[in-house]
């Protein structure tokens, strides 16, 4: 997949897509049910068409169905406030990261002790991503190292660290042995994990790199850059295919956008991106144009810390200060993204 360059990348201009300042209107009451976490939500995930996975500050890992608003499981274990959390999906089987240095393996299912430990880095776990194809895990760290780990032994297959390289987020290409990391030195790196080598670096952006996703087919890469006041804040396409620079930038986030997400094909109706972010609203773009095509404000909610796509026009949204947003797509009078529960 790598390093086969075709033609030279068609460039959208982004001048069209300028930063302007967010005003946040009300909105309809929205369902409210019971609370997932007691704190500020972290990561999100989807696990099943009804389930999703969610960890934060309270250190629990929560399985919950969001079609009806109740908790399945809540997973006690991390000493520390979970980070990121990521699963084998329809398969059962979680995983958490957290500010303890560890991951946890959890079985949905099983009892509530976790399965397995894998321990190893010095510093708080920011990175973590699962393949189900190589049934191995990936996680990177503040402590500037990436590491593999077989799932079924919980051995360390390979360690690699990189000076400055503050891990952020970390991506599995569907069906590769890439996986795609941001970091707090601004790079996006493409690593092959066969060797845990680092296959190609994007040129660096201005600002910090705080996440990013591969879409479905493994052409296209994702990136968000934090910022403040329209400094910054875009996110970025790259074209795996043809890695020599970006295709285009989605500028229009006022503040750090911490979360960015390729939209599955039939959600939106459109190929698209969705983005969190500091500011308090979720927008989704045109992946081909570059174009804001929706956009909703979480007023109050605090900084917005991860997406996580469902079906039936569905989409998750972790929040600071109000716990996980469940949003829906409408197209009564044209694109429109509506909070519908709050949970």
């Amino acid at each position: 997949m790598m390093g086969k360059l075709q033609s030279k990348i068609s460039f959208s201009s982004s001048s069209r897509h300028r930063y302007e300042e967010t005003k946040c209107y009300p909105t309809k009451a929205v369902l409210q049910y019971s609370p997932a976490h007691h704190d500020a939500v972290a990561s999100v995930a989807s696990l099943t068409p009804d389930l999703c996975v969610s960890g934060g500050k309270d250190k629990a890992v929560v399985v919950y169905n969001w079609r009806d608003g109740t908790m399945v499981r809540r997973f006690l274990g991390h000493e520390r406030e979970v980070t990121k959390v990521s699963c084998l999906p329809d398969s059962g089987w979680l995983f958490s990261a957290s500010r303890d240095k560890t991951v946890l393996m959890w079985r949905l299912g099983a009892d509530s002790r976790a399965a397995r430990c894998f321990s190893g880095h010095d510093l708080v776990v920011t990175g973590l991503a699962v393949s189900p194809v190589f049934q191995q895990l990936c996680t990177g760290s503040r402590d500037n190292t990436v590491c593999t780990w077989d799932i079924e032994t919980g051995d360390c297959l390979h360690r690699a660290s990189i000076s400055r390289n503050l891990v952020t987020h970390l991506c599995w290409v569907p069906g590769e042995s890439y996986v795609i990391q941001t970091s707090e030195d601004k790079t996006v790196r493409i690593w092959d994990t066969r060797d845990l080598r680092v296959a190609h670096a994007f040129p660096p952006k201005q600002h910090i790199q705080m996440s990013c996703d591969v879409s479905l087919d493994g052409r296209y890469c994702v990136s968000s850059s934090n910022g403040f006041g329209g400094d910054g804040c875009e996110a970025t396409l790259w074209d795996l295919r043809q890695v020599r620079c970006q295709v285009h930038e989605f500028r229009g986030h006022s503040q750090s956008t911490a979360s960015c997400i390729f939209l599955p094909l039939g959600l939106a109706v459109f190929p698209a991106v969705a983005t969190s972010s500091h500011d308090c609203t979720v927008r989704v773009w045109s992946r081909d144009t570059g174009a804001c095509m929706a956009t909703t404000c979480l007023d109050g909610a605090g900084p917005l810390t991860s997406l996580a796509a469902c079906e039936n026009s569905t989409l998750l949204c972790a929040s600071s200060n109000s716990g996980i947003h469940l949003l829906r797509f409408s197209s009564v009078k044209g694109l429109q993204l509506q909070e519908v529960a709050t949970f």
